[in-house]
C-alpha cells in the first residue's frame, strides 16, 4: 500500500469509528457510553466512498449461491418456517473432492457485507492449496444480501418483530444449516470442516465449535474477545492496552497525550476558546464543545492501536508526529502534529461525520441486544479521561431506542465465559484462539492454553485479526511463524480425523 492509500485508509477508519460515536449519540445512546465502544472489525476499511472489490485474479475463482434459510431455528410457530435467501460463496479451485474426503474451510461472516470480509481475509485462500480445501464464505443474516423478507436492512431493523430474529444464536444455526446442506449437495459428508472467523466472527467460530461439534472439526478464532462480557474482563482492559501501546512506543508521547485532555478543557473554557481549538486543529466546522475534539482524538488513538500493524505501525506514526513537533511547541500543537502525520496534511479535519451505514445500524442493534461489551475508563488507570461504563444508563438508552432492554448476561449464559479454563478443558477441543497483544481487544481474549487442543497462539507485536489477513512478502518473521503454527495445528486435527475415520470403517 502506498503512502497516499495508507493515509486514505486511516482517514476512512477514523471516520467510521467517529460515525459509531455519532450514530449512538444521535439515536439516544449517550455519547459518553458510545465513545468507549470501538467497533469490532476484521481490517481497515478502504477510503470513505471507495467500493471494496476483489482483484480479477481472485474474484473469478469464486461462485455465489443462495440458500433458503430458516427464519427462526428455535420455535415452531408458523412464521418460524418462513425462509429467506442467505448468500454464500464457494471456491473449488484447489479442492481435492468428495471422493478424497478433502477438507472444507468455512469462513463465518460477521457484522459486515460478505464482500467486505472477503476482500481482506486471505487465510483460507493462502492455505487452500496446501490442504486441497474447498473454500466457503457465508454471510451473516441481516447484513449484505442476506436480509429476511426481501427487505432493506433499514426496513428490517425498524420492525421490532423482524429484528427480533437478528441474534448470534440464529446466525450460527444458519451456518450449521448451510454447511450441512453443502456437504450433502456435494456428497462430501465425510469431509472435515474447519470454521474460521475474526473479531466478532472469531467469537462466532469458537461458539460454533462448542455448539455444533458434529458439524465442525475445529475452529480458528482470530482476535475473538469472548471474555469481554459481564465482569470477566476489567472495563478498562481495552483502553489499558491502547495506553500500553503508546507508552511502549514513546514515554514522552504518552505523557503528552495524557496531559492534553485537561489542556483542551482549559482552552475551551476561555472566552472564544472553542474558536481557538477549532482553528488550532483545523476542524471543518466550529466545535460545539470540547468533547467533540476529545472524542475524535480518543478514536484516532484507539484505531491506531487496534490496527497497529506492519509495516506502518500507526502508533509509531502518531508518536513520531507528536515527538517530532518543532522545539518549543505547546501540548496541543504537538497533538495536532501527531494527527497530521497520521491522517495526512488536509485542508480541514472533520470531527462531525455522520454516516447512515448499514453495518453501523446492524451492529448498533447487536450491541443493544446481546453484544454488551462493557468498555470504560476509570480514574487514572489509562491515558484517557475517566468515562466508566454505566450499564443502567446504557440499558435505559437502548430501551429508548429499540423498545427492549439489552440482555447483558445472555452471552455468558448461552455460550459460557466465567471460569472458562475450568469448564472448557473438560469438554471442548480443537479451537485456536489467536491474538496480537497490541490489539486492545486482546484484553478480552483467551491468552493461554486451556488444554492440549484448546490453544492460545499470540504474538507480542500483533494487532487485530492480523493473522488471517492476506500474507505478503513483507510480513515480519513473527507473523509468518504465527500463521505456520496455526496451519500445523489444523493439519494435526485433520490428520487425526482421517486416522479415526479410517479406523471406524474397518
Amino acid at each position: 500500500m502506498n503512502r497516499s492509500s495508507l493515509i486514505q485508509s486511516q482517514q476512512w477508519l477514523i471516520s467510521i469509528l467517529a460515525i459509531i460515536v455519532l450514530f449512538f449519540d444521535t439515536t439516544c445512546i449517550s455519547a459518553a457510553q458510545a465513545n468507549l465502544l470501538p467497533r469490532l472489525g476484521v481490517k481497515r476499511p478502504p477510503f470513505l466512498g471507495e467500493p471494496e472489490t476483489f482483484s480479477e485474479s481472485v474474484s473469478e475463482d469464486f461462485q455465489t449461491f443462495y440458500y433458503n434459510q430458516t427464519l427462526d431455528h428455535f420455535n415452531y410457530r408458523p412464521e418460524s418456517y418462513t425462509t429467506f435467501e442467505q448468500r454464500y460463496v464457494m471456491n473449488f479451485k484447489y479442492w481435492g473432492g468428495a471422493n478424497a474426503s478433502a477438507p472444507i474451510f468455512v469462513y463465518l461472516g460477521a457484522e459486515a457485507d460478505l464482500d467486505s470480509d472477503m476482500s481482506g481475509v486471505g487465510f483460507l485462500s493462502d492455505n487452500a492449496h496446501r490442504f486441497k480445501a474447498l473454500q466457503v464464505y457465508i454471510e451473516h443474516r441481516y447484513y449484505g444480501k442476506s436480509i429476511p423478507f426481501g427487505l432493506t436492512e433499514d426496513e428490517a431493523l425498524k420492525n421490532a418483530n423482524i429484528r427480533g430474529y437478528f441474534s448470534s444464536a440464529q446466525a450460527i444455526a444458519d451456518y450449521a444449516e448451510v454447511i450441512i446442506y453443502i456437504k450433502k449437495k456435494l456428497l462430501a459428508e465425510n469431509s472435515p470442516v474447519i470454521v474460521v472467523g475474526a473479531s466478532y466472527g472469531g467469537m462466532l467460530a469458537s461458539w460454533f465449535r462448542l455448539k455444533y461439534p458434529h458439524v465442525a472439526l475445529g475452529a480458528l478464532a482470530s482476535s475473538a474477545p469472548i471474555l469481554y462480557f459481564d465482569d470477566i474482563t476489567p472495563q478498562n482492559g481495552y483502553y489499558s492496552v491502547v495506553t500500553k501501546d503508546f507508552r511502549e512506543a514513546s514515554e514522552s508521547c504518552y505523557k503528552t497525550i495524557r496531559e492534553s485532555w485537561s489542556e483542551i478543557d482549559r482552552v475551551a473554557a476561555e472566552p472564544n476558546g472553542l474558536s481557538v481549538l477549532s482553528k488550532k486543529f483545523r476542524t471543518c466546522y466550529q466545535l460545539n464543545n470540547s468533547d467533540e475534539l476529545k472524542d475524535y482524538l480518543r478514536i484516532m488513538y484507539a484505531v491506531a492501536a487496534q490496527y497497529n500493524e506492519p509495516p506502518s505501525y500507526p502508533v509509531t506514526m502518531v508518536c513520531g508526529g507528536i515527538d517530532g513537533a518543532p522545539k518549543g511547541s505547546d501540548i496541543l500543537s504537538r497533538i495536532f502534529a501527531g494527527l497530521v502525520v497520521y491522517e495526512g496534511n488536509m485542508s480541514c479535519y472533520s470531527t462531525d461525520i455522520i454516516d447512515d451505514s448499514k453495518t453501523m445500524r446492524g451492529w448498533g442493534w447487536q450491541k443493544c441486544s446481546e453484544m454488551v461489551i462493557p468498555i470504560g475508563c476509570g480514574d487514572n488507570d489509562t491515558m484517557f479521561p475517566p468515562v466508566p461504563f454505566n450499564l443502567t444508563t446504557f440499558s435505559r438508552d437502548c430501551t429508548s431506542l429499540y423498545g427492549v432492554p439489552p440482555r447483558p448476561h445472555w452471552v455468558t449464559t448461552y455460550y459460557g465465559g466465567h471460569d472458562m479454563e475450568l469448564i472448557l478443558r473438560r469438554f471442548a477441543s480443537n479451537i485456536i484462539f489467536s491474538n496480537g497483544l497490541r490489539d486492545p481487544y486482546s484484553s478480552g481474549g483467551v491468552l493461554k492454553n486451556i488444554s492440549q487442543t484448546v490453544l492460545a497462539i499470540h504474538t507480542v507485536n500483533g494487532s487485530h485479526c492480523l493473522d488471517i489477513l492476506w500474507a505478503t512478502s513483507t510480513d515480519p518473521d513473527w507473523l509468518v511463524m504465527q500463521r505456520k503454527t496455526e496451519v500445523e495445528i489444523i493439519e494435526s486435527w485433520i490428520a487425526q480425523y482421517y486416522v479415526d475415520f479410517h479406523a471406524m470403517k474397518k
